[in-house]
C-alpha cells in the first residue's frame, strides 16, 4: 500500500504523478477486496468503479467541485480517497460510517444517497446554484447504466439538456462488451470532439455564420455523420435529449480517462461521458460472478471462497419465489413483476421456468405498479415485488393506478422494517404509515414463513383485492413451510396465540415470534398469563381482537417493525379512543426516526423490539402495578 498509504484525501491525489495512477487503482482494490471479505458490502460496483473515483478527483478541485454518486454502492473508492480509509474498516456497521454517501460524514459527500436515480437532478440543481452564485463549481454526476433506466434520471435529463448548464454525466456502463466499441475509430473521434482546439474553432465558426439556415443545415449533416459512427444505442438518445456525448471510453484505464476529464472540464453545457467498466473488476470471483458478488457477504479474500453459515431456516425472499412458481403452475393469470431485484427477492425462478410470464422492468418502481395495473385490467394477476423502502417512490402509482380502480394487484413489499447494515436509506418503516389510510387495501404480514406461503395464496383468491404482503429482510422462524398445502386465511382476523389477563400484547409480523419467547419467560418467572394476538393484518383490523383485548386488559402492548405513529399503534390507539376504552396503549416500534446502519439484531435490541425488550416492557408494566 505504498502510493494509498500517501493518499488521506484528494488533495494528496493531485500530488501522484499520473503514472503512478494504475498502482494506486490496483492498492485501492487490493484493500476494498480485505476489508470487505471480513466486513460486507457492496463489493463488485465499487470494485468496477475505482478508476473512476481517481481519475474525477484527480481532476476535479473536490470538494468545491460538486461530485455525486448515483446510488452509492459503487463510491466505497471515494470514500477511501477522501479520508476514510480508516474508517472504511467499520463500514455499515454501528458507529462506523454508512456505505452509502452522507453528506453528515464528510465534505466530500456533495448529496446523500441511496435510492437510485437522482444524481443527474441534484447535479443540475448545483449547477444552476453555481451559475446564480457565479462561484464556478465543476458539477460531475456518476450514474451506472442500470439507475439510468429510472424515470427520475430522464427526468433530469430532460431538464438539463433545456439549460446551457455547466454539468458533466459520466454513464458508468457495466453490462456491455468493449471491444465493439472501443476500437482505433472511436478513440480517434473522443480525442477529436474533447479537443480543446477543436472546440474553440467550432464556437468561431458558429458564430460567424450566425444564426441561420446554414448554420441549421451544417448542423443537421454533422449530428447525421455522428450518428453514423457512434452506436445509436450509445449516443442518439443523449444528442436527442440536449447532451453532447462522448464515449465509449474505456472506465478502467485511469490514465486515459484522467485525459479525457481534463479535456472536457474545459468544456461548458450539459455533456455525457460514457465510459465502459468491468464489475468486479481486479477480482476473479466477482468478475464471473457479478450478481452474487455484487454484496457476497463474508468471504476468503485469496481464494474467493464465500463464507456462508449453515442456518437451518429458510429467508423469507426463497419463500416467496418457491410459492410465486407453485402459484404460477397452477393459476394461468399469475405473473410476476419486479423491478430489477429479481434475484433479490427470489423472482429469479419464475422467469427460469416461465421467462414470458416474469417480468424485470427495470429499476422503475412506478411503472412497476402502473404497468402492473394494466395487466390486472387485462385479467392477469400480478404479483409485484418491491423493496419496502424503494416502494416510497411508486406512492402515486400504487393510489392513482392501482386503488382508485380496485384493481387487484398483490405488492410484496420485500426488505420490510429493519434491514441492517444498509441503514436509513434502505430500512422499510414508513409502509404502513403512508398505506393504511387508503381506501380498498389489504395490508398484512406473516408470523412466519407458512404464513408468507398462505397469505400469498390467500391473496390470489377471488374474496381479496389490492393486497400488500409486507416481510422482512433475512431467515424466518424456522417454520416447516414447504411440505404443507396452501390454506386459505380469513382477511382481517388475528390469531390469538396465548390467553391472558390485565396485560395483552398485540404484534404485527414477525416480532411476533420474539414476543412470544417473551411473555413465555415473563410467566415462567411469576407473571401473570398474557393476551397475545398476531394480528396479521394491520388493514382490515381485526377491532374484535381489539375490543376484547381492552375488555379484559388494563394495557395493551403493540409491538411492529416499523414507524409506530401511523402503524399498529396509530390503529389501536384510534379504536380504543374512538370506543372510549379505559384502557393504556403502550408501542414497541421505531418512535419518529430515521434510523442509521448497523446490524439487524442490534437494530431490534436499541429500539426494545427483541424478545429481551419486549420482556422489559412488560415487567416494567408489572412493576408499576405493584406500586
Amino acid at each position: 500500500m505504498a502510493l494509498l498509504d500517501r493518499v488521506s484525501s484528494p488533495e494528496d491525489l493531485r500530488k501522484l504523478d499520473l503514472k503512478e495512477l494504475p498502482q494506486l487503482c490496483k492498492e485501492i482494490r487490493e484493500y476494498l477486496v480485505a476489508c470487505c471479505a471480513v466486513n460486507p458490502g457492496h463489493l463488485g460496483s465499487s470494485l468496477g468503479a475505482v478508476e473512476i473515483a481517481v481519475a474525477v478527483h484527480y481532476v476535479y478541485n473536490t470538494p468545491f467541485d460538486k461530485l455525486v454518486w448515483d446510488v452509492g454502492h459503487q463510491a466505497y473508492a471515494h470514500k477511501i480517497i477522501t479520508g476514510r480509509k480508516e474508517a472504511f474498516k467499520n463500514n455499515r456497521k454501528s458507529e462506523g460510517i454508512s456505505g452509502f454517501p452522507n453528506r453528515a460524514e464528510s465534505c466530500y459527500d456533495a448529496f446523500g444517497t441511496g435510492h437510485s436515480s437522482t444524481s443527474i437532478s441534484a447535479a443540475l440543481g448545483f449547477s444552476v446554484a453555481a451559475s446564480l452564485t457565479g462561484s464556478g463549481e465543476k458539477c460531475i454526476a456518476v450514474i451506472g447504466d442500470g439507475a439510468m433506466t429510472g424515470g427520475l434520471a430522464f427526468e433530469g435529463l430532460n431538464n438539463a439538456g433545456a439549460t446551457d448548464a455547466d454539468l458533466l454525466v459520466i454513464l458508468n456502463d457495466n453490462h456491455i462488451s468493449i471491444d465493439k466499441n472501443i476500437g482505433a475509430l472511436s478513440n480517434y473521434l473522443l480525442k477529436i470532439t474533447t479537443s480543446q482546439t477543436y472546440n474553440r474553432i467550432k464556437k468561431n465558426v458558429w458564430d460567424t455564420i450566425g444564426a441561420t439556415a446554414l448554420r441549421r443545415c451544417i448542423q443537421r449533416f454533422v449530428r447525421n455523420v455522428k450518428h453514423a459512427l457512434i452506436p445509436t444505442s450509445s449516443g442518439s438518445l443523449f444528442y436527442a435529449l440536449g447532451f453532447r456525448y462522448f464515449g465509449p471510453v474505456d472506465g478502467n484505464d485511469v490514465i486515459k480517462l484522467v485525459q479525457t476529464l481534463r479535456r472536457l472540464k474545459k468544456m461548458g453545457g450539459p455533456r455525457i461521458l460514457h465510459v465502459v467498466t468491468k464489475k468486479g473488476k481486479g477480482f476473479s470471483a466477482a468478475e464471473e460472478d457479478q450478481v452474487t458478488w455484487h454484496s457476497p457477504g463474508m468471504f476468503d479474500p485469496v481464494t474467493g471462497k464465500r463464507l456462508v453459515k449453515a442456518v437451518s431456516a429458510s429467508r423469507y425472499q426463497d419463500v416467496f419465489g418457491e410459492t410465486l412458481l407453485e402459484l404460477a403452475r397452477t393459476d394461468d393469470r399469475i405473473v410476476g413483476v419486479t423491478p430489477a431485484m429479481a434475484s433479490g427477492c427470489g423472482m429469479n425462478l419464475l422467469m427460469k421456468e416461465m421467462p414470458h410470464r416474469c417480468f424485470d422492468v427495470g429499476i422503475a418502481e412506478g411503472h412497476a405498479a402502473t404497468f402492473s395495473a394494466a395487466l390486472a385490467v387485462s385479467g392477469y394477476l400480478p404479483y409485484c415485488n418491491i423493496y419496502s423502502s424503494f416502494a416510497q417512490r411508486a406512492y402515486d402509482n400504487i393510489v392513482h393506478d392501482v386503488l382508485l380502480q380496485g384493481l387487484k394487484v398483490v405488492f410484496c413489499f420485500d426488505r420490510s422494517g429493519l434491514v441492517g447494515e444498509d441503514g436509513a436509506t434502505h430500512h422499510g418503516m414508513l409502509d404502513i404509515v403512508s398505506l393504511r389510510s387508503l381506501p380498498g387495501i389489504t395490508i398484512c404480514s406473516p408470523m412466519n414463513e407458512l404464513d408468507l406461503r398462505n397469505l400469498m395464496f390467500s391473496a390470489s383468491l377471488p374474496s381479496w383485492g389490492p393486497t400488500v404482503i409486507r416481510y422482512p429482510r433475512g431467515y424466518g422462524a424456522g417454520v416447516a413451510w414447504r411440505c404443507h398445502q396452501m390454506e386459505e386465511l380469513q382477511r382481517g382476523k388475528a390469531v390469538k396465540i396465548s390467553d391472558g389477563s390485565s396485560i395483552a400484547v398485540l404484534s404485527f409480523g414477525p416480532l411476533g415470534n420474539a414476543a412470544s419467547k417473551a411473555i413465555a419467560r415473563f410467566v415462567s418467572e411469576g407473571g401473570d398469563p398474557v393476551l397475545h394476538y398476531d394480528m396479521r393484518f394491520v388493514v382490515p383490523l381485526d377491532t374484535e381482537a381489539i375490543g376484547y383485548a381492552a375488555s379484559v386488559a388494563d394495557t395493551i402492548v403493540t409491538i411492529e417493525d416499523g414507524n409506530v405513529e401511523g402503524g399498529l399503534f396509530g390503529a389501536v390507539s384510534e379504536y380504543v379512543a374512538s370506543k372510549d376504552c379505559r384502557v393504556q396503549v403502550i408501542p414497541i416500534g421505531v418512535l419518529h426516526s430515521f434510523v442509521l446502519q448497523g446490524t439487524q439484531a442490534e437494530q431490534y435490541r436499541s429500539w426494545g423490539m427483541d424478545e429481551e425488550g419486549i420482556y422489559g416492557i412488560l415487567k416494567k408494566i408489572k412493576n408499576r402495578k405493584n406500586k
